[in-house]
């Protein structure tokens, strides 16, 4: 999930003095970085227009107002470029650092990124568990409290993928729900009309007030322990991979006049494939101050990161990006994600929208099932990197699948890509073809993450 993509366009020497392939790169919003200067590509452009690409519907034909997080003056002060990204101004890049070198700080030390443009949402009341369980194929009522799951919400019927989201169960009748900023239009007239049609009270708040900043990489840990009021009782030792804890922050003296923060929702996790947490705070102006006390550990330990490192980020982890690598047409066994629907909710009752279709797909065309005839899977393409909308073809030319992110690796110093294949190509290490600037280009089918993950599960990250 975590909001639309970016497909980053480096001049040269921005990757190749990190180590990383000098040519052109593209994960999901097509952005280009070209020195100081910035410019959309087509395939990014009309995400950051805030106007729909081929196939995507638009909202409004007015330009988008753009709006602003609690950071921007924040992220100007340490030299952000700015971009329109999700409907909000968006740092991509920081002067002193270039994407891959950005990259690289999070995998070695730890960054802290601004993800406020996400809308946070709450979910409660008697029936809320059962709302949820309609729009999504997550088993929330044995969902542990202050436990987190990857879900998607569903269409009626098709089970295609309205958004994908992350739900917290904070108490037995609330939930907390992130979902995407490209998204936040059609989400919130998507759950108007679920909520009318649902026999049930369930109250839904969107908390717009909020800010959300994730803080990512190994030291993540040790960073945010030195700013707790009471490292003791978060526990951070213990605080595992897709659990959260409430606590409070202590700050620089920065106009809130306490020194310390209200408590603030930690959640272990992250959009990068490294240990980290994501904090959700209270208000605008303790979002400044926590993101201060955060970067009060120095520079040589924490920097600002802008899109263009999480999405090279996110490719190397093998997270999908929403309307590229996943989008209304496409459901969860297709998209790579029937691990999210627990066994218990896998049956064509399970009462989940889609889920008669979707229970069909789970099972292989082999063993009587409906199965898939496509698969999203990760690729090493040689060459030039692969974009998105690129074709893959077999060894005889035939089309049989699309690349929706790509970009070269700072990790690995190899192409990545992720995209759809026809059922059979989709097995690791099978030699398919896709079409780079006319040319075909090798590319090797490659499970996914690209870069092994370094989530906190014990007493080692795993």
């Amino acid at each position: 999930m975590r909001g639309t993509a970016l497909i980053l366009r480096p001049q040269a020497g921005l990757w190749a003095k990190a180590g990383g392939s000098s040519s052109p790169s593209v994960p999901r919003l097509a952005l280009s970085l070209c020195s100081s200067l910035w410019r959309p590509s087509s395939a990014l452009s009309p995400l950051l227009a805030g106007t729909p690409g081929p196939g995507r519907r638009g909202y409004s034909s007015e330009p988008p107002r753009l709006q602003k997080t609690a950071l921007y003056d924040v992220h100007l002060a340490h030299g952000a470029k700015m971009v329109p990204f999700g409907g909000f101004h968006m740092p991509v890049q920081y002067s002193g650092l270039s994407v891959s070198e950005s990259h690289k700080f999070t995998r070695t030390n730890a960054s802290l990124f601004d993800v406020s443009h996400m809308v946070q949402r709450i979910f409660s009341g008697p029936d809320a568990a059962a709302f949820l369980q309609v729009v999504t194929p997550s088993n929330l009522e044995t969902l542990p409290v202050n436990r987190s799951t990857l879900s998607a919400l569903l269409h009626p019927g098709t089970g295609g993928i309205v958004d994908d989201t992350v739900i917290t169960k904070l108490a037995a009748d609330s939930f907390y729900v992130v979902t995407n900023a490209a998204c936040r239009d059609k989400d919130d007239a998507y759950l108007a009309a679920q909520l009318a049609s649902f026999r049930g009270t369930v109250q839904h708040e969107k908390q717009d007030e909020k800010g959300l900043i994730a803080l990512q990489g190994p030291l993540s840990a040790a960073i945010l322990e030195s700013v707790l009021v009471d490292p003791g009782s978060a526990a951070l030792t213990k605080l595992y991979f897709g659990s959260c804890t409430t606590a409070r922050i202590k700050l620089l003296g920065t106009g809130t006049g306490t020194g310390v923060s209200s408590p603030v929702l930690i959640s272990r996790g992250g959009y990068t494939g490294e240990d980290g947490f994501e904090i959700s705070v209270p208000s605008a102006q303790e979002t400044v101050a926590v993101a201060e006390a955060l970067l009060g550990v120095g520079p040589e330990k924490l920097q600002f990161a802008g899109l263009g490192a999480r999405d090279s980020l996110r490719l190397e982890a093998g997270m999908c990006l929403y309307g590229h690598d996943l989008d209304d047409t496409t459901t969860p066994v297709e998209g790579g994600l029937g691990w999210i629907i627990p066994k218990e909710r896998r049956g064509a009752g399970a009462g989940y929208h889609g889920a008669e279709l979707i229970s069909k797909q789970l099972v292989l065309k082999s063993k009587g099932g409906l199965g898939v005839d496509r698969r999203r899977v990760g690729f090493v393409v040689d060459g030039a990197p692969a974009r998105e909308g690129a074709e893959i073809v077999s060894n005889e030319g035939d089309k049989i699948g699309q690349v929706t992110s790509g970009c070269p690796s700072p990790t690995l110093g190899k192409n990545i890509a992720m995209g759809y294949i026809k059922d059979g190509f989709h097995k690791s290490g099978t030699e398919v073809g896709v079409v780079v600037r006319g040319r075909k280009r090798k590319a090797t089918v490659t499970k996914m993450p690209f870069v092994e993950t370094k989530y906190w599960k014990g007493t080692a990250p795993a």
